[in-house]
């Protein structure tokens, strides 16, 4: 049996700019779990999607288009080095994705079409069963994110639907007596119980408030919000800042005064000494996520996306962790665009996660 290779033994045989190997793991790099700072879950969910599906299969896509991607990254140059690990999906979860996305299918086209579930059995059996395996799916993301903490390691989540990392923010609030929560996104996902699902992918940030060691959610880019959420994060005395699309644009136009540099120092202000990092792919210019779940309109560009997540890190703050949801494939699979802006976001994110361990 031969003896296991050391870590830097694999950084030295390995070419960071050799043709990139698709047998080999995320990114084409040679780390596993134990070589590696980065330790991704991929989590194939997407049973309260309200719109589009295709969400569950985001993980698969972006480790087929990852090593695609060259390793050199100007913010961080031996990025690679870091060590990131995508951990084997789970085909219990995701198998139960399918079965339980059917069933949900018809309960969310039932309540569209105006129908109501009290009094019918059937759906309201259906409803209690997804609420319960959703909480089942974030106990499950809670016990692997723990141990991946307590191994000394970084833990991220690649959803699936926007409710899949509410688990590793459980984890998070064991593990840190405070921290704050940068969002990108479309959306405030601040709706209480969505459509009657308690973890809804509209609700993940309405869900992360209730830890009270989450000290601040600080979200940009939204541009997509209700009246409950407008109401929800005027009632927090601060401790939601929202930095709306629009404003930002009417801010940044040419007749203004305002920078994207301005409003991301802004934004880093706000946030606390430890940042967990929430990107929803939507929250980009829709042009770069086409297939995402549920495309808004307007959104940030990738560069600006990244300026703001490298002033984070310039300023001193360490993210802890990170979740990146919503990149879907094309519903043919013609093309794997999605899959290949969210590989690269996903490589940022765990480059600037990561940099202060090299």
């Amino acid at each position: 049996m031969p003896l296991p290779i050391s870590k830097a033994e694999k950084i030295a045989r390995f070419d960071p700019g050799a043709p990139g190997n698709t047998t080999s793991g995320l990114f084409g790099l040679p780390f596993d779990y134990t070589d590696s700072e980065i330790i991704v879950i991929p989590v194939t969910w997407e049973v309260t999607t309200s719109y589009r599906t295709g969400t569950a299969q985001g993980p698969e896509a972006i480790l087929q288009a990852s090593p695609q991607l060259d390793l050199f990254d100007f913010d961080v140059p031996d990025a690679w080095k870091i060590g990131v690990h995508l951990l084997p999906v789970n085909q219990e979860w995701k198998h139960k994705n399918m079965l339980l996305r059917s069933k949900a299918s018809h309960y969310i086209n039932y309540i569209e079409r105006g129908g109501r579930i009290e009094g019918n059995i059937h759906l309201q059996s259906v409803l209690a069963e997804i609420n319960a395996a959703c909480q089942h799916l974030n106990e499950w993301v809670e016990r692997l994110s723990l141990k991946i903490l307590a191994d000394g390691k970084i833990p991220a989540v690649l959803g699936g639907e926007h409710s899949s990392p509410l688990g590793l923010l459980s984890a998070l609030s064991r593990t840190y007596p405070s921290f704050g929560i940068l969002q990108i996104d479309a959306h405030a996902d601040l709706r209480k119980s969505y459509e009657g699902f308690t973890y809804s992918h509209a609700s993940i940030m309405y869900n992360a408030l209730k830890f009270k060691q989450v000290s601040k959610l600080v979200s940009v880019g939204v541009r997509d919000v209700c009246d409950e959420e407008i109401a929800l994060t005027q009632q927090q005395n601060g401790r939601v800042v929202p930095f709306y699309n629009q404003q930002i644009r009417e801010r940044t136009d040419i007749y203004r005064s305002a920078t994207w540099a301005t409003i991301c120092d802004e934004v880093v202000q706000q946030l606390p000494e430890k940042v967990y990092v929430s990107f929803d792919i939507d929250g980009l210019d829709p042009k770069l996520c086409p297939n995402t779940g549920t495309p808004v309109p307007g959104g940030l560009q990738i560069e600006e996306a990244f300026y703001l997540l490298r002033q984070v890190v310039l300023s001193g703050r360490e993210i802890i962790g990170f979740d990146l949801c919503e990149v879907a494939p094309s519903v043919d699979h013609s093309n794997e665009w999605d899959a290949n802006v969210g590989a690269r976001v996903l490589f940022k994110l765990a480059s600037l996660a990561g940099a202060k361990r090299l």
